[in-house]
């Protein structure tokens, strides 16, 4: 059986492991953080071990890189030591955004094994969506047991690497857009005189059974939309008045502007 170790638990870090809890034995699990008081509580929740970040660089089958990008290189040069001594085999996985593979190789000193990946925040209910790319070097069997350990997170697609970063724009940016919009339709319950906790019951539950139709269903979401807007009636006048606030082209906008941002990043 395969270990996990983890190095950083902050919010990606974090729901990944309490993914990986859902499927791996606790106990082949290991945590480690720049605060440790943050491992071993995450650690005494989830039930799995604490280590510090040489060691869990030293002997765990899957290394999560569980740090901001600008962080990494310093990482890696702490742990290369460690990583160049091993005699096992190990696989280095990034969530880094903005950094390759190879980037992550170079500054790792090696070509080691690499998975990058890229969750979003509802991984940590099993809900996420997750994409990867891997290193030529990762072996189909890997990629399948990494795949069916993880699946806790939720789903998994994988991409050529050079569409991770708009990829990640959509499902990587996008909890933090729907958020928003679901702010924004309980608000409008609450203009039109619905309790708060009425009026988020509802925008949340009908954002859920909407997307949840369109994935089952298959159905285009434009035929989706038509079939709730009748002639005269009430919600083609909120279409209307969504399109005159220049909704879908501000939504384009915001993944676009992410993407963008991602780009920059790089240079």
């Amino acid at each position: 059986m395969a270990t996990y170790g983890f190095i950083g638990v902050g919010n990606m870090g974090g729901a990944l492991a309490r993914a990986v809890c859902r499927t791996v034995e606790p106990d082949q699990v290991f945590l480690s953080n720049r605060t440790m008081a943050k491992a071993e509580a995450l650690a005494e929740e989830l039930g799995c071990g604490t280590a510090d970040g040489e060691a869990v660089a030293g002997s765990a089958d899957f290394i999560f890189l569980g740090v901001k990008p600008h962080m990494m290189k310093g990482l890696l040069a702490d742990i290369g030591p460690v990583l160049a001594a091993r005699e096992t085999r190990f696989i280095l996985v990034s969530m880094a955004a903005g950094l390759s593979i190879a980037d992550i190789q170079e500054q790792a000193g090696d070509t080691y094994p690499v998975i990058r990946v890229m969750p979003n925040t509802p991984c940590s209910i099993g809900e996420g969506m997750t994409l990867y790319s891997l290193s030529a070097d990762v072996s189909a069997q890997e990629e399948q047991a990494f795949l069916a350990d993880m699946a806790g997170a939720g789903k998994f697609i994988a991409l050529p690497e050079h569409m991770i970063d708009a990829g990640s724009a959509v499902s990587g940016c996008g909890p933090a857009f729907i958020c928003l919009f679901l702010e924004a339709l309980a608000d409008g319950g609450v203009a039109c005189g619905l309790p708060r906790a009425t009026a988020m019951e509802l925008a949340a539950q009908t954002l859920i059974g909407t997307a949840r139709l369109q994935q089952e269903s298959g159905t285009h979401p434009g035929a989706l939309k038509d079939a709730v807007c009748s002639p005269g009636g009430t919600t083609i006048q909120g279409v209307r008045a969504l399109e005159e606030g220049g909704f879908r082209a501000a939504a384009m906008n915001a993944v676009i502007a992410a993407y963008e941002k991602t780009a920059a990043l790089k240079q």
